[in-house]
């Protein structure tokens, strides 16, 4: 986003790609200039760090407190459910301290979303997932929600309604190796017989944005806060169904984005932490398209699962 911000600039009269900082660069620069911003307006503030992070030469205890201190109005905006890393782990019990070094706060809920045109049953049936309940399929005739039995099948549906609407792409859970060493690696269907490259990465464009990624598969971190007309989501071996419980099961140590899992201390109950973050990914992930949500499970009983509600609901 962070880069599609910065593009959006160039063709804005009023905006300016240097008005646009990453947190730690932003604190880091106006501390060394000692100056302070009239107002500081935080996109994604549940990404902000809330624990040291000397990795990437951030040595304050939270990245909201410094912003606080180095403007006169400080936006944010902030969805506990959209968490990815165990070093940006917010709680309630965080904002309310960082509220008193503020003289004056004021708090508005955001209860509408304007990406996704699908009706409650849909965006309430992601959210029950997330809350690792599987529901019947919901019906919405303006909204396409579809299971896919195999990987192939839903990339070729992409591929076509990429064809004919234009940006709809393949993303999937951080289930599966991806290092940036110049390598290639994939994310593979159950059976092994039909894979996708992980998303290459650009310094100038969004990776939604370049034509060829449509024969790839995104991560959270080249899709978050991005419109999709149509996505359609792996869900690799982390997120099980468990038939005797009727509930979805999360595997945190089949989740291959380790680096989300760093910053435990002080952390009391670190499996529910990590299963949060997994579960945040997921609800981030199905929430991308405009026009359509398509999915497809490794884990075969909870491909089974999708498809027996599917069938009934045919």
């Amino acid at each position: 986003m962070f880069k599609t911000y910065k593009n959006i600039a160039k063709q804005v009269k009023h905006l300016k790609g240097k008005n646009f900082a990453k947190p730690t660069s932003l604190i880091n620069t106006l501390q060394k200039e000692n100056k302070k911003a009239d107002i500081i307006f935080v996109d994604e503030a549940h990404l902000l760090l809330t624990k040291p992070d000397t990795y990437n030469n951030f040595h304050g205890n939270n990245h909201l407190e410094e912003l606080l201190k180095l403007a006169k109005v400080v936006v944010i905006i902030y969805d506990q459910d959209q968490v990815l890393k165990l070093k940006s782990l917010w709680g309630a019990a965080i904002l309310e301290e960082l509220k008193k070094l503020s003289t004056l706060h004021e708090e508005y809920q955001l209860t509408n979303q304007f990406r996704m045109q699908a009706n409650d049953d849909v965006i309430n049936w992601i959210n029950e997932f997330k809350r690792k309940k599987l529901m019947p399929l919901p019906k919405d005739k303006n909204y396409e929600f579809k299971v896919f039995e195999s990987m192939k099948d839903m990339h070729d549906e992409i591929k076509a309604k990429n064809t004919k609407h234009g940006l709809s792409r393949v993303v999937s859970t951080f289930d599966y190796i991806h290092k940036k060493d110049g390598g290639t690696y994939y994310v593979k269907e159950s059976n092994g017989e039909y894979q996708l490259p992980w998303n290459t990465t650009s310094t100038k464009y969004t990776w939604a944005e370049k034509a060829e990624t449509v024969h790839e598969a995104g991560s959270i971190y080249t899709i978050q806060g991005f419109d999709l007309n149509y996505v359609g989501v792996v869900l690799g071996p982390s997120v099980q169904y468990d038939a005797a419980k009727d509930e979805i099961i999360i595997d945190t140590s089949k989740y291959m984005d380790k680096g989300a899992y760093t910053g435990m201390d002080g952390i009391k109950n670190v499996n529910e932490a990590k299963e949060k973050i997994v579960l945040n990914s997921i609800n981030i992930l199905m929430k991308r398209g405009i026009k359509g949500l398509y999915i497809y499970s490794s884990d075969e009983a909870l491909r089974n699962k999708l498809l027996e509600y599917q069938e009934v609901g045919e």
